[in-house]
């Protein structure tokens, strides 16, 4: 690939605004300076010219002073506020006319609500917990659910919300929970069927093939996509102060000692099960170029999707993506490059 001239667009944790009575987590799903370094060695090492920019309020003027001496834009950034403020930065660069990487406005916002997500796997015959979106936290609840449950806020990531209380017994219990929810994180409650099975993510690259396109390289299927060995997130290590739950703790403080199995030391059915239901929970939402698919079994072993990331975490050393690819063996500037790279091919900057 040709060097390009790259503007790396990152919400930085240090950077984020802060509002009084704001939940602890309200920053999780920020980027680190490392991070941000790491991605411009990476891109810088593959021979392009990086720009980082701090996605502020700032961004749009500088981008448009700046969009003739851009390429293409990589995306990082989650936003600060707002119900899709995942897709504000490519909402900015599409009416700049700058490329950028990964997943679309729609698709970005599909992926923040998890129940319009869950909505539209289903439409698709796809399998993911029956549940129920809370706005005031009285609403009676559907006679499909039946407890135990799980709650969390519809619109977070990064296990924002999610703690030991998450997993719900009773209605005394629920009510609390989602008033607690909704009060902290200013947006509805997402209550489904608890899943007691194991967890797993699924982390690949690639995009749809149009008819008669070839992949881009050698190291994708034919369908276009790489995925990358699935990962399994062992929380039993964690059960007497998490609870066993995925929380937002576990995620940001790696050192609590969770297990990250990966390759999953799974059959090759289920392997080649919870791979297809990835791509096609991806495809679904009409995602692009990079995402992680967060799965867990029910009682019976059968999988279920629980969410979408189409902006996953991109840290090289503790993020479930680079992780992912370093169990193959994959370096993260090719990891990073190759994201890169599916950009520059969707928008026609590939010789």
């Amino acid at each position: 690939m040709c060097p390009l001239r790259v503007a790396l667009l990152y919400n930085l944790k240090t950077n984020a605004p802060h509002v009084p009575g704001e939940p602890v987590d309200a920053a999780a799903e920020l980027d680190s300076e490392e991070t941000a370094q790491a991605l411009q060695v990476a891109m810088e090492a593959g021979g392009h010219h990086v720009t980082p920019l701090e996605g502020d309020l700032d961004l749009y003027p500088t981008l448009q002073r700046m969009r003739g001496d851009i390429d293409i834009a990589f995306n990082i950034c989650e936003g600060h506020r707002g119900d899709s403020r995942e897709s504000q930065v490519p909402a900015i660069l599409e009416m700049l006319g700058i490329p950028y990487t990964a997943s679309k406005i729609l698709a970005n916002a599909l992926s923040l609500d998890k129940a319009m997500a869950k909505r539209i796997w289903m439409s698709f015959g796809l399998p993911t917990a029956a549940f129920q979106l809370m706005e005031r936290g009285d609403e009676p609840l559907y006679p499909a659910l039946r407890f135990p449950l799980f709650a969390k806020p519809v619109r977070e990531g990064t296990g924002m919300g999610i703690d030991v209380h998450s997993i719900i017994e009773d209605e005394a219990q629920l009510r609390a929970r989602v008033e607690a929810l909704i009060a902290a994180y200013q947006q509805p409650a997402l209550v489904e069927t608890y899943l007691p099975g194991r967890e797993f993510t699924v982390g690949f690259i690639g995009n749809t093939l149009a008819p008669g396109q070839q992949p881009l390289s050698a190291r994708f299927a034919p369908d276009g996509f790489h995925i990358f060995p699935v990962l399994e997130i062992d929380t039993s290590p964690m059960a007497d102060s998490e609870g066993a739950v995925y929380t937002n703790r576990i995620k940001s403080d790696h050192p609590l000692g969770i297990n990250y199995l990966c390759p999953a030391k799974v059959g090759a059915a289920l392997e080649q099960e919870l791979k297809h239901l990835a791509v096609a929970a991806f495809q679904a939402i009409g995602a692009l170029d990079v995402s992680r698919v967060d799965i867990r079994l029910d009682r019976q072993g059968r999988p279920h999707l629980l969410e979408i990331n189409t902006l996953p975490g991109i840290n090289p050393t503790i993020s479930d993506l680079c992780i992912m690819a370093r169990a193959e063996g994959t370096p993260y500037p090719e990891l990073v490059n190759g994201i890169l790279e599916l950009a520059a091919r969707r928008s026609g900057l590939l010789n």
